[in-house]
């Protein structure tokens, strides 16, 4: 037990010995570029840009020091906060595998979900996509509506018995979470994770993908710090075996450890089933949730008929299988609970809305994709507050060797010199920030910062158009773009429009007087009672009543 200590110290003293030594004896070649001063000698910036309201720091980042600016990391080590247009084009799409995740990232990512698409960098990514596209097609996604409907339904039903006596407080982001769950088991994995009753059982695996990010935060030093360093040494058993000696007395690991073998042990569960019903024949396919039209089912047969060179190996697509019911989950649940808590702030737009859909509604049944996707005043309630408030307000990057990046507009550093590129060296970690690009006043207008759904039922700005931002989705950053975009932006779309369709001509929501919400910035943006007593639980607590 105390060998494992001592291991895990040296690690940690060595690595940051070597780190301040280079950064006291190497000159900052970003020394130059304006950005505020470090916040701490050990975090620098960081803990300020990741704090849970740490909003106000990045609107003074943006405010301040404009699309590029740098900041300090740990131990002091310059990084760049960017949300230049032009910077960024060259960083997500242009020379995307130069500008690539950070190896903690990749191999953070590897340990917590297997080999899927958040572990895997370069030509190996551009396989796994090309092997995942067709099932997020929009083909495919119309596909899934019928699916769609069968658990949104169960959904209004919850809603329907709760406000049977009146209206009623409770907490909305909580089903907003299962049902974004069971929409992703159902369409993604073809298994079903909730029955979506009020007294219904929660599932293992979601009760983990609930606890895993609070978890994973607890042991940020090891994560970051440790983890890439040794979780290549020795075969998987002996690394295994190492983590198992530190659960021993480490509490916040041992957790992380269960939460990933729960994790782990359902994705194998779930594919072996998938593989068992292929053998059989579509008939059996036919029997399992999803109908074989899920998306897990789709990819396997596309796998196997794949030549070799195509083809993923069992362990990349059990990787898969954790890694899209995570991404899909939180930021897509958190979003609808955002659109829902802006609704409740503009009761006149969640009318607007509502009319817009029972319109639609009387005149053609149970909506298509296509009549879904072509309500404009809902589409423009989902884009703004996507825009205004992206669930990942902020996402890194890191120089895999010496570049220049351009900028669509000059800073000036802090030499008084005007500067139109600057020299990225090998290694630095870049901050891409969402949030400031989505509000950037100088393509929005005087005012983006405001919550505006009508700024989408008339032109955009020229300054928006012209700027090219290289977002997959409407001119934002909320889904980034290039080879590492959010594959799944058109499922989370339909799932949010959906939802909304079958709610909103049904419920009025409302927020309780008594009540303030604050929105927690962190990987993922939630909801949180704002009270000194309160709990840091994420919830929304809304007044629901019938219409």
């Amino acid at each position: 037990m105390a060998t494992g200590i001592q291991v895990v110290g040296a690690c940690v003293v060595s690595w940051v010995a070597w780190k301040l030594m280079k950064w006291l004896l190497k000159k900052d070649p970003l020394a130059n570029i304006r950005g505020p001063p470090s916040s701490s000698r050990l975090l620098g910036n960081i803990g300020d840009m990741i704090s849970t309201r740490g909003w106000a720091y990045h609107k003074h980042l943006s405010d301040e020091y404009g699309g590029l600016s740098r900041v300090h990391g740990f131990l002091g080590e310059s990084a760049l906060y960017v949300y230049d247009p032009k910077a960024l084009q060259h960083i997500i799409v242009k020379e995307q595998y130069i500008y690539d995740e950070a190896p903690s990232f990749t191999l953070g990512n590897e340990v917590v979900f297997g080999k899927g698409l958040l572990a895997t960098l370069g030509d190996h990514h551009k396989k796994q996509r090309k092997a995942l596209n067709p099932v997020f097609s929009t083909a495919h996604m119309r596909e899934m509506v019928p699916i769609f409907y069968g658990v949104v339904n169960k959904l209004e039903d919850v809603f329907q018995k709760k406000v049977q006596d009146g209206p009623i407080t409770f907490d909305v982001l909580s089903w907003m979470t299962r049902t974004a769950l069971e929409l992703v088991g159902q369409s993604g994995l073809g298994y079903s994770f909730d029955p979506l009753t009020e007294d219904g059982k929660e599932h293992p695996f979601s009760i983990s993908l609930k606890q895993l990010i609070p978890a994973a935060q607890k042991v940020n030093l090891f994560r970051f710090v440790v983890l890439p360093r040794v979780c290549k040494i020795g075969p998987a058993w002996l690394r295994r075996a190492a983590v198992n000696l530190l659960s021993a007395f480490w509490t916040d690991l041992r957790r992380v450890r269960d939460i990933i073998d729960v994790m782990s042990n359902t994705s194998v569960e779930i594919y072996e089933s998938k593989k068992a019903a292929l053998k059989e024949g579509d008939q059996a396919l036919e029997s399992h949730v999803g109908r074989g039209k899920d998306i897990i089912s789709i990819l396997l047969k596309a796998n196997m008929a794949a030549s070799e060179v195509d083809r993923l190996p069992d362990d990349e697509l059990i990787g898969q299988i954790s890694t899209l019911t995570f991404a899909g989950m939180d930021t897509t649940s958190n979003a609808l609970a955002r659109i829902l808590y802006q609704l409740t702030q503009h009761p006149d737009v969640q009318e607007k809305m509502r009319q817009e859909i029972t319109e639609a509604q009387t005149k053609h049944g149970r909506l298509d994709y296509n009549e879904l996707m072509g309500l404009p005043y809902l589409d423009a309630v989902c884009r703004e507050t996507l825009r205004t408030f992206p669930p990942v307000p902020l996402v890194t990057r890191m120089a895999r060797q010496d570049m220049v990046l351009p900028m669509s507009r000059p800073i000036v550093g802090v030499d008084g010199k005007e500067m139109h590129e600057v020299v990225v060296p090998k290694g630095t970690r870049i901050f891409i920030s969402a949030l400031a690009s989505n509000r950037n006043p100088e393509l929005w207008g005087s005012d983006s910062y405001e919550w505006k759904p009508e700024r989408w039922l008339s032109p955009l700005p020229d300054a928006l158009v012209n700027a090219k931002v290289p977002g997959v989705y409407s001119h934002l950053m909320t889904f980034l773009g290039g080879g590492r975009a959010c594959i799944g932006f058109k499922f989370s779309e339909l799932e949010m429009k959906l939802v909304l369709a079958v709610l909103i001509p049904k419920f009025r929501f409302a927020l309780e007087e008594n009540k303030e919400i604050f929105w927690q910035m962190g990987t993922i943006v939630t909801p949180i009672i704002d009270e000194k007593d309160g709990s840091l639980q994420p919830q929304l607590p809304l007044i629901v009543s019938a219409v």
